[in-house]
């Protein structure tokens, strides 16, 4: 290996968006070791996919965090190992709060102790909360509506101070709806429970739930449903390589939205995901769900200009058609 393509561990790397952006890596020529503890990660994946190491932890176990920087020569962290489910955030905060802010910031004083000073922190529009302005800019308000949005902001906060006394150095980038999966169909989407919309519907589509939910029908928008930011979770893993490859380079501390810039309504998803399946999907309309804005759509004009991302599948065909031949090869 290069003294140009250094070994980054990736924590969460098990999961939707961590595997994804661990096969990113490789195709980039790094050497990744990957920490999950599997509650939500997928062992065969990172066996029959991947084919990297994979240590089975915690981030907040310390012995085993400082053996792995001692018997290993990381340049950075990439760091996805968090609960994400807005709904048990809200019945059971004691688990984010232990997980997803203790759990990091004893992965943070390991890499300390080890002299890494490097970190892609996976953060969330969720911490803005009900938007002021669309597109969402990085330097709107933040005001998170749950425990899981307060979880990672506190968090990003953590390393705004780790960097004023450690010149700890982080990109920390807010996401919007990741979605889709990789266009090769070595990846995809496959959480338990599921709560995200495309394999919801897709899931329908196949025949797996007897139909779809539309929450809320009565919204101030051209079909009266909610409209969100989807991006292809291709996009969110080649920014997170040049986020990584900036901070490699010797760049600051930066704060990026990842997001497709336009937004798709609820309805909108459903028509493009019959017209990629051929099926018919039922709906059952319902209402709103408390805490649900309108619309979320965020600018990434920031990581277009510092960081040169591009996204390459702007499209919500591209994304819902990737997501069914992922679906259709999983579900099989």
């Amino acid at each position: 290996m290069s003294p140009e393509k250094p070994s980054i561990l990736v924590t969460g790397g098990a999961g939707y968006i961590g595997s994804h952006t661990v096969l990113a890596l490789q195709q980039a020529g790094y050497e990744v070791v990957i920490l999950d503890n599997l509650v939500y990660g997928h062992r065969e994946l990172v066996e029959q996919v991947l084919k990297v190491e994979l240590v089975v932890g915690d981030t907040g176990d310390r012995p085993l965090l400082d053996d792995l920087f001692k018997t290993r020569n990381f340049a950075a962290v990439m760091h996805f190992s968090a609960y994400a489910y807005v709904g048990e955030s809200v019945t059971d905060p004691a688990k984010y709060y232990r997980n997803n802010v203790v759990g990091t910031l004893t992965l943070l004083e390991a890499m300390l102790a080890a002299s890494i000073n490097k970190f892609v922190f996976s953060s969330t529009c969720a911490t803005y909360g009900v938007p002021e302005v669309i597109p969402i800019p990085e330097n709107h308000p933040q005001d998170p509506i749950n425990p899981y949005g307060a979880t990672k902001l506190m968090v990003e906060r953590i390393l705004a101070d780790f960097d004023v006394a450690y010149n700890f150095k982080s990109v920390r980038f807010r996401y919007f709806n990741a979605a889709g999966a990789n266009p090769d169909g070595l990846l995809g989407e496959d959480h338990n429970p599921e709560t995200h919309l495309i394999p919801l519907i897709l899931l329908t589509a196949l025949g797996k739930r007897e139909s779809i939910s539309i929450f809320g029908t009565d919204y101030p928008t051209s079909d009266g449903t909610c409209i969100r930011d989807y991006i292809h979770v291709n996009d969110l893993a080649d920014a997170h390589v040049l986020g990584l490859e900036y901070l490699l380079k010797g760049g600051d501390s930066e704060i990026f939205n990842l997001g497709n810039g336009s937004g798709f309504s609820v309805r909108e998803v459903i028509a493009a995901a019959e017209s990629v399946t051929g099926v018919s999907i039922p709906i059952q309309e319902c209402d709103r769900r408390p805490g649900d804005p309108p619309v979320l759509i965020g600018s990434s004009e920031k990581a277009r200009n510092i960081l040169g991302w591009r996204s390459q599948y702007p499209s919500i065909q591209d994304i819902v058609s990737h997501a069914w031949q992922w679906h259709q090869k999983r579900h099989k």
